[in-house]
């Protein structure tokens, strides 16, 4: 069993992704924002935690994330605001990347989406625009820190069923990229127990290969 922390834990891919760690006997705490929150998290099985990345140092993450083995981001300002959105996706995304750091949690899940890049290419008047740029930067961020991370890259979400079948690194995206959440929350789960997928960046969308089979050459 291990010590997974996922932050962002209310949102549909951390609550999906804490019933699959947890069926699997892994001892997950999710933070949350609202207190409101925790009877949704602990239905899952994960122990709710109530912190305000946005609003807390680098010490007080650590100190959140100590005796993790792993942490996965899973939150976001859910867009709108480009100054919540640089203030959650890039600030405090990067502050519990250094937090994981000090406290020794070395695996690290980002989760981002298909197309992040800093010629991500979305016009600066697009409402899209800040949050490119947050995860852009918070994903480069991530590559050049030591921990053993990984970033996933799912395309367009969608509230689809979790069939665990994808395509892994699309070069043909012109029949969509549609990915459900559910999918979403089985390839993290999957890579947090592939440590080989450390230092990759993963991206995909629902496919035909089984997950097995999809992330057998990332292994």
């Amino acid at each position: 069993m291990t010590r997974i922390a996922i932050i962002g834990g209310h949102g549909k891919v951390a609550l999906e992704l804490a019933r699959i760690l947890t069926a699997d006997g892994h001892d997950v705490t999710s933070f949350i924002r609202n207190p409101d929150q925790q009877a949704d998290v602990a239905a899952t099985g994960a122990t709710p935690l109530v912190l305000d990345v946005e609003n807390s140092t680098t010490a007080d993450i650590a100190e959140a994330l100590r005796d993790h083995d792993a942490v996965v981001w899973s939150a976001g300002a859910g867009g709108g605001n480009p100054e919540r959105t640089y203030a959650v996706d890039r600030d405090a995304a990067i502050r519990s990347m250094d937090a994981a750091a000090a406290a020794g949690v070395g695996r690290y899940v980002m989760v981002s989406y298909l197309g992040a890049r800093p010629d991500h290419g979305v016009p600066e008047g697009n409402s899209f625009f800040a949050y490119a740029q947050a995860k852009a930067a918070a994903d480069a961020y991530l590559r050049g820190t030591g921990l053993a991370w990984t970033i996933l890259g799912p395309g367009a979400l969608t509230d689809g069923p979790g069939n665990g079948l994808i395509d892994v690194d699309p070069a043909d995206t012109s029949g969509g990229t549609a990915t459900a959440r559910a999918n979403v929350a089985l390839v993290a789960a999957a890579v947090l127990g592939l440590p080989s997928t450390a230092g990759r960046t993963i991206t995909f969308r629902d496919g035909t290969l089984p997950l097995a089979a999809a992330l057998e050459p990332l292994s």
